[in-house]
């Protein structure tokens, strides 16, 4: 793990994250973009998988406008209590700005070969699908995003590729939500959906409350394979 400094666009101040290296010491990057809950043990644990997959990985800290290092876990009422406040805190244009900053800082990093990528998980899954809308991203993941079909006219402005990871019995994206999103991007030839039945929101989240572990690691083996085909070839 290193360091890593992110000046905001907007001028307001800088915010920083979990880096995580590969032991190659470089390899293409990837933006692991948190979900309510802060970086917290869960996104370090997804950034060191990724670095152990040859990528350099960083969780910036998107909460730091309203609270820096913010780590809670799901665990809790008083952890989801706190987790709901940051999200309806939580300003959706200024996160975007905060990743193309970080996407811009990564570009620049002597440690970052070739493409940089995205995967963001529940309300950075949203922001996932938003960094594949609205930046130079290569290759952004989105694993149960939450809030995406409000945003869906803005697809046709994807110029890298996007992967979907929907659960079927997501808590937080209905069925008709679900409908939507696929009439609206099923004919993109650059946006893939897969869909998992039978599970909740967050089955990937790593020790978390809805885990499960066979659609966790089919979702996860398709995310390395497309950051494979999009990030290192």
């Amino acid at each position: 793990m290193a360091d890593l400094t992110i000046t905001a666009r907007d001028g307001s101040g800088s915010f920083g994250g979990y880096l995580a290296l590969p032991d190659s010491g470089s390899g293409p990057g990837i933006i692991v973009i948190q979900e309510i809950f802060g970086v917290n043990a869960g996104m370090r644990q997804i950034c060191d998988w990724l670095a152990g997959e040859g990528y350099v990985a960083f969780c910036p800290d998107l909460f730091w406008r309203i609270e820096p290092g913010i780590e809670l876990t799901d665990k809790t009422d008083e952890e989801w209590q706190k987790a709901f406040e940051l999200y309806k805190a939580f300003d959706v244009d200024l996160g975007i700005q905060d990743i193309a900053a970080t996407l811009e800082t990564l570009r620049s990093h002597a440690a970052v070969t070739k493409r940089i990528g995205a995967v963001g998980y529940c309300l950075g899954g949203l922001l996932a699908y938003l960094t594949a809308c609205r930046t130079s991203v290569d290759a952004s993941v989105s694993y149960y995003g939450v809030g995406i079909d409000n945003y869906l006219d803005e697809a046709n402005s994807i110029a890298g590729y996007l992967l979907m990871h929907i659960a079927e019995e997501d808590q937080f994206v209905d069925k008709a939500a679900q409908k939507t999103i696929h009439e609206a991007l099923d004919d993109n030839p650059r946006v893939t959906i897969h869909d998992y039945p039978g599970v909740d929101h967050a089955f990937a989240r790593p020790d978390g409350i809805n885990f499960d572990k066979q659609a966790a690691e089919l979702a996860n083996r398709r995310t390395l394979d497309f950051f494979a085909q999009h990030l290192k070839r």
